[in-house]
């Protein structure tokens, strides 16, 4: 970390009213402090270290007397331990002048991406008298906000990944073709999924995880994804869904995430479809939602966004059948540690920052049928919000038309 990063975090701690910024970590336990630190998260670490950033001043680091090296790259004062006793002496004299400081923690869990310092060290600090307040709007900011270069990254790996999910369709009607069709063979979801990952290596593209290739009662299950030795064939009058999210590999490159859903067939069948219609009516309500508060200069929460999305879904009678959240923040993670557009599984009361990303994916899952999830990522600047993979899908594709 250097001089021009530590004073922005310092200048953000100002505007908070916050005494100081505390990280800590044991061995990897925190990788937010990793990242927004700009430390090695491979470098061995068996014990636990804390670096304070006060509103104003020198940072001080804590380290264990076992590994003096740790910190050597971050600024300011260090001060070493061995004993337990010399432990909590030195939090003492480190947090002297605190009154309210911030940690990686969430009340209650609300926002677990956010909670990775455990009760115990919690509780330690507060024994010496100090307020913590939750990090989660910090971390957002240095964390989730995309520089200029993060955004053109992103839209290139949105074209594509894009690109990758029409060729997946191609290949999967050139292979499968229409009924009748000599020359046809069989086709599983995991032949799709390899296929997907070739083309992202050929343009490439790196993946924490490969994408989901699902088919039918499949598609039903949110995070189902095939194996070698657990897959479906894919044949004509089967439904798919497709969910592919990759980035460049380099350094603060970020994800571009979206899913489709097709037929195998010339027409489409009406019950996929008025799903579908429903679905696609539930994303385009949450991002007209954000464009419009963005462009009234008005704040968006991530639990609104949700609850615009699931209340078409309510109304049309199946929401008891989406069973996530509207969407997740991304970054150079996947799922990023922004504002996660989310009224469901948590309540995230975070705002939306300028130069963030986050995902906006409805879905209706019926069991033992099929499920329907549109996906668009959406980036938010001062002015406007812009989903980056227009044109979005307006119906299921007729893969064998």
């Amino acid at each position: 970390m250097d001089r021009q990063r530590l004073e922005e975090i310092q200048a953000a701690l100002q505007r908070e009213r916050l005494d100081g910024w505390l990280f800590y970590d044991f061995r990897g336990s925190d990788s937010l402090a990793y990242r927004i630190l700009r430390l090695d998260l491979a470098e061995l670490s068996t014990r636990r270290w804390y670096y304070f950033i006060p509103a104003t001043g020198e940072p001080t680091g804590m380290v264990s007397t076992v590994e003096p090296h740790r910190l050597n790259a971050l600024p300011g004062r260090k001060l070493s331990f061995l004993s337990w006793q010399e432990h909590q002496q030195r939090l003492k004299e480190t947090l002297a002048a605190c009154k309210r400081i911030a940690m990686q923690y969430s009340p209650g869990n609300a926002i677990p991406y956010i909670s990775r310092v455990d009760a115990g060290t919690i509780e330690l600090i507060r024994e010496l008298g100090i307020e913590i307040v939750s990090s989660a709007d910090l971390v957002q900011q240095f964390e989730a906000v995309w520089t200029s270069d993060q955004w053109e990254s992103h839209l290139r790996a949105a074209r594509w990944v894009r690109e990758t999910l029409d060729e997946a369709f191609a290949y999967i009607r050139s292979r499968t073709g229409k009924p009748g069709d000599r020359g046809t063979e069989a086709l599983s979801e995991y032949e799709v999924q390899q296929f997907i990952l070739q083309q992202f290596a050929a343009q490439e593209l790196t993946t924490f995880h490969p994408p989901i290739v699902a088919v039918n009662a499949h598609s039903a299950n949110p995070h189902y994804g095939p194996t070698k030795e657990r897959s479906a064939l894919i044949q004509p009058g089967d439904f798919v869904l497709i969910d592919l999210w990759a980035k460049e590999p380099k350094p603060e490159g970020v994800y571009a995430d979206i899913t489709w859903t097709g037929f195998l067939g010339a027409e489409v069948p009406t019950r996929y479809q008025k799903i579908f219609s429903i679905v696609s009516r539930a994303r385009d309500s949450a991002i007209a939602f954000v464009q419009k508060r963005v462009k009234e200069g008005q704040p968006v929460y991530g639990y609104e966004v949700d609850n615009v999305a699931r209340g078409v879904i309510a109304e049309a009678g199946y929401g008891q059948f989406f069973l996530h959240r509207t969407g997740h923040s991304i970054g150079e993670e996947v799922h990023g540690n922004g504002a996660n557009m989310d009224g469901l599984e948590t309540r995230d009361e975070r705002k939306v920052l300028a130069h963030t990303c986050f995902s906006i994916e409805p879905g209706i899952y019926l069991p033992g049928e099929f499920g329907v999830r549109s996906e668009v990522n959406v980036y938010v600047s001062e002015t406007e919000a812009m989903v980056t993979e227009e044109p979005r899908q307006t119906e299921v594709v007729p893969i064998l038309r």
